[in-house]
């Protein structure tokens, strides 16, 4: 990677030494060295304060334009909107399923008609999850306890975390207990806990988002 800090590093191309010429393989380095600034400047919409996209303007500044390339691959707006069919599977081995009384609950039958989900991004990192047969979307209240709503409403947002044993958690985006993140859990008989008792870590809010058979 080529880097010019100053101006002075660029007039060495020219008029630093005119008695002394370049050598044919430096001079082509230093060419070939703009060209890709000049290119990464163009695909990568330009840099800021109207600078352009010259590269010798750019040099002779001393301009580092190395932050539009950080921006462009931190940007994950095209998330957004996504939507998958999937049947959240606990690590204790129920469906997360929402019936058409609103109540959340946990089933072993594999194929269970609440349990499919829609689960549609939101923005960055933050979901609803909908039972398709029933049209509800899950929810959290303010005391943890998880319920489905008619209406999708910030209450139905959950910041979707892939855990370091590949499971996923959902914890509530608008609510929190003490400064704690309550999470989305089912108990070993397949029963939703209140928000608050659940922590990360815990089996009870590791979900595998399953693919429909």
């Amino acid at each position: 990677m080529c880097k010019w800090n100053s101006s002075a590093e660029l007039t060495s191309i020219g008029s630093a030494h005119p008695g002394l010429p370049l050598r044919p393989c430096t001079l082509f380095l230093r060419l070939a060295c703009l060209f890709l600034l000049f290119l990464t400047g163009t695909a990568l919409g330009g840099c800021p304060n109207g600078l352009g996209h010259d590269p010798l303007h750019l040099l002779a500044r001393g301009t580092n334009c190395s932050w539009t390339l950080e921006r462009h691959t931190r940007s994950y707006n095209h998330l957004e909107g996504d939507v998958r069919l999937r049947r959240l599977y606990s690590a204790n081995k129920f469906f997360l399923c929402i019936d058409k009384t609103g109540k959340v609950d946990g089933t072993r039958r594999k194929n269970y008609p609440d349990s499919l989900m829609e689960i549609r991004s939101v923005s960055v990192g933050v979901v609803a999850i909908k039972s398709v047969s029933t049209g509800l979307y899950l929810a959290m209240s303010k005391k943890g306890t998880l319920f489905g709503s008619a209406r999708y409403n910030p209450s139905c947002k959950f910041k979707e975390r892939i855990e370091e044993n590949g499971y996923n958690t959902y914890a509530s985006l608008r609510w929190k207990h003490g400064g704690r993140q309550m999470f989305v859990s089912l108990n070993g008989r397949g029963k939703p806990r209140r928000g608050h008792k659940a922590r990360r870590r815990h089996p009870s809010t590791h979900f595998l988002p399953m693919l429909p058979t």
